[in-house]
């Protein structure tokens, strides 16, 4: 690969703090020099959008679909051309309708091949799921539009990074989902993310168990012992450096996870309470084994703070970092590893602004 990677970004709820992070990380011209963003929105959400969180002079170069994009400007794919009320801080029909289309339209590019990588902005999944329209979250719908059926949600930060086993299913059904071949699937694309999205040769994953204390030896349950350590044990015998079942809570409390290059938890809330009580400002979401790059910052809609101009985007522009990272390690290109430390040197820059 010899030129600049197309990145698309979805807008999000319209009535969230997704279009203000993705309009405060563009504003960096700098940008430009890396990659060639594509907004998937309307002109008319953007500059209503732009004058609110005091960027009036952010520019966007509008076109009709991604074959038309100027390699060094911001562009802007309309997505839509009718006129779309704004309400801002409500969760309503148009954040969901008008996100999905965004996403629906990247989505489309992505699978042709026209855009090198997808960052996907905040939605309420509430909004977008219906009887016509089954919508579990970003991930889901991608994995299933990308017809990957291995995949794994991948929390990534510079010190932590946790994988699930399962996404977002109800804490009830939980149990019931984990076998001993899904979990060894896990960890095996966790293993090769980590070798080849992250540049870590040997990885050491940790598994989590599901009950308190990992099972208590069978006291408290037994999923440890029929279906969590066989998956490590197989794991293991491919060469897997492997892991556990480890407490979480003990794991977490006593920083075991700093001497693991992943964490791999059973569920939602297990991987993701302490991956933002540890990593919430510069977190990542990241889908590991698609053949595509996908990325999205680690937090929500938050439409308390809509409109506010209070939202951090921090994790939006990390979320475009690391897919850049992950384009570069995965296609060699040029332009990316021209001047490695340009672009890192870049990046110091913006977290040292943030904090």
């Amino acid at each position: 690969m010899n030129k600049l990677p197309i990145i698309g970004i979805t807008i999000g709820d319209l009535n969230s703090i997704a279009p203000e992070v993705v309009i405060k990380t563009l504003s960096d011209p700098r940008f430009c020099d890396y990659c060639i963003p594509v907004i998937y929105a309307s002109p008319k959400v953007i500059g209503f959008w732009k004058k609110l969180v005091g960027l009036p002079d952010f520019f966007v170069n509008i076109v009709k679909n991604v074959e038309q994009v100027h390699t060094k400007k911001v562009n802007l794919v309309t997505c839509w051309e009718e006129e779309v009320e704004i309400k801002i801080g409500e969760a309503n029909d148009n954040g969901g309708k008008y996100a999905f289309k965004s996403l629906e339209i990247a989505t489309r590019d992505l699978k042709e091949g026209k855009i090198d990588g997808l960052v996907t902005a905040p939605l309420n999944k509430n909004l977008v799921n219906s009887e016509l329209l089954p919508f579990k979250g970003h991930t889901e719908y991608l994995a299933h539009e990308l017809n990957s059926h291995h995949f794994l949600m991948f929390l990534v930060s510079e010190n932590l990074k946790i994988g699930l086993v399962t996404g977002h299913v109800p804490i009830k059904e939980v149990a019931s989902k984990l076998t001993t071949e899904i979990i060894f699937s896990k960890i095996k694309i966790m293993n090769e993310s980590l070798k080849n999205d992250f540049n870590c040769p040997k990885p050491k994953i940790a598994v989590l168990g599901l009950n308190p204390h990992a099972g208590d030896n069978g006291l408290i349950g037994n999923e440890e012992k029929s279906i969590i350590i066989p998956a490590v044990t197989a794991a293991q015998a491919e060469g897997v450096m492997a892991f556990g079942p480890y407490p979480s809570d003990g794991f977490f409390g006593s920083k075991q996870y700093e001497k693991f290059d992943g964490v791999l938890a059973m569920y939602h809330d297990q991987g993701l309470i302490p991956f933002k009580s540890f990593a919430f400002a510069d977190g990542v979401n990241y889908t590991a084994g698609l053949k595509m790059v996908r990325t999205s910052p680690d937090h929500g809609t938050a439409y308390d703070i809509a409109g506010k101009n209070k939202a951090d985007e921090s994790s939006m522009r990390n979320a475009l970092y690391l897919a850049l990272d992950i384009i570069a390690r995965r296609t060699d290109n040029a332009i990316l590893k021209a001047n490695p430390l340009a672009f890192q040197q870049f990046k110091r820059e913006r977290f040292r602004m943030d904090f």
